[in-house]
């Protein structure tokens, strides 16, 4: 889809971060935005400061953890513009301290980022998918993986992100196998200066009580604000968003901006596949 203008975009995740650097991205090609969000006052605010630049923008506060919710997005898109030509699965959350060990992550940490990161994703494409493709007309699909999604780790995090990184290059053979119209790309940033690292701040009480890194061990404490302090020097989302917008126009699959030793790192697991040889332990 090289020209975007007058065709319509829904994101997730879109009251901030790399979501709202999207948005304003494809505003600024004069796209039509339905904008999805859990925080329902922050996306309005975010939405309310787009239209003030001429931009055409809805807000449509959702949980993408419920199946229910992304329905209710996807009629309420088809509803204002009867058509949607981008969609962007971009919602996603993270617990403050990515590396506790794999069979000490409370449960409920796995089920709550699995259900965002991965199953928001999978009912965004069950929901817009089919119906974008009965509409007949060019099509995209953006689903936010992660550069974790791309290496490894025992973590709920880097597991979603992996599900989302398989599941999405699985979406576009398949839509290549069909001849579809529609084509996809998986997005895996590195780090970027977001707030995903406070994303509890949004998790619903049936996913259990938020971290209290105070009561981590020291060195988990420790690894949260250097995970911190790294996103604080990290890209800036418009930089995702850029590179988002060209990927879309030039149909590619891969869209990787992440900072050199995180590509490294890729390069390695890479090497070690292929090689055969035990996994290269991460750097502390």
């Amino acid at each position: 889809m090289d020209n975007l203008s007058g065709r319509v975009a829904v994101v997730t995740g879109a009251a901030g971060g790399i979501g709202l650097a999207m948005a304003k991205s494809f505003a600024s090609q004069g796209m039509k935005l339905v904008m999805a969000d859990i925080e329902g006052e922050t996306l309005a605010r975010s939405v309310a400061a787009l239209r003030a630049t001429g931009a055409d923008a809805i807000a449509v506060p959702t949980d993408v953890s419920s199946e229910a919710q992304v329905k209710a997005l996807a009629d309420a898109a088809y509803s204002k513009h009867g058509v949607v030509h981008l969609l962007c699965n971009n919602a996603g959350v993270a617990t403050p301290a990515l590396r506790i060990l794999a069979w000490e992550t409370p449960l409920s940490d796995w089920e709550w980022i699995h259900k965002v990161n991965f199953m928001g994703v999978l009912y965004g494409v069950r929901e817009f998918v089919p119906r974008m493709l009965a509409g007949g007309q060019a099509g995209h699909v953006v689903n936010t993986a992660s550069v974790a999604g791309l290496i490894a780790g025992g973590n709920p995090y880097f597991v979603s992100k992996h599900s989302v990184a398989c599941f999405t290059e699985g979406l576009y053979k398949d839509l290549r196998s069909i001849g579809a119209k529609v084509s996809a790309s998986v997005l895996c940033p590195g780090l970027i200066r977001t707030r995903i690292i406070d994303a509890e701040r949004n998790r619903p009480e049936i996913f259990g009580p938020a971290t209290d890194v105070k009561t981590l061990p020291e060195a988990q404490r420790l690894q949260s604000a250097t995970f911190r302090a790294a996103l604080e020097e990290g890209y800036d989302p418009a930089e995702v968003a850029a590179a988002v917008l060209s990927a879309i126009q030039q149909d590619r699959y891969y869209i990787i901006p992440a900072q050199q030793r995180l590509l490294d790192v890729i390069a390695l697991r890479m090497n070690d596949i292929l090689a055969q040889r035990n996994p290269t332990l991460p750097v502390a």
